[in-house]
């Protein structure tokens, strides 16, 4: 047997490993999405019932809104 004419592939196993842990990446990066969006939306509904100013962040938004004081003290 000749050892160059040997092909070795992932073949279909691989194909649908890499599959299924692709459609559970989906469903689990939904499902955060989801709740961060909820947990926002309480945070700015409780602020809403103590009187107080709802955060700046708006749910739809990305990245946080900081200051100064965030981050490590350095000095």
């Amino acid at each position: 047997m000749n050892a160059e004419s040997v092909d070795v592939t992932a073949g279909l196993g691989g194909f649908l490993a890499f599959f299924l842990l692709a459609v559970a990446l989906y469903f689990l990066m939904r499902n955060m999405n989801a709740r961060l969006r909820r947990m926002s939306y309480r945070e700015e509904q409780e602020a809403k019932a103590a009187g107080q100013e709802p955060p700046d962040d708006e749910p739809g938004s990305s990245g946080r809104q900081g200051g100064l004081s965030d981050g490590p003290d350095l000095g």
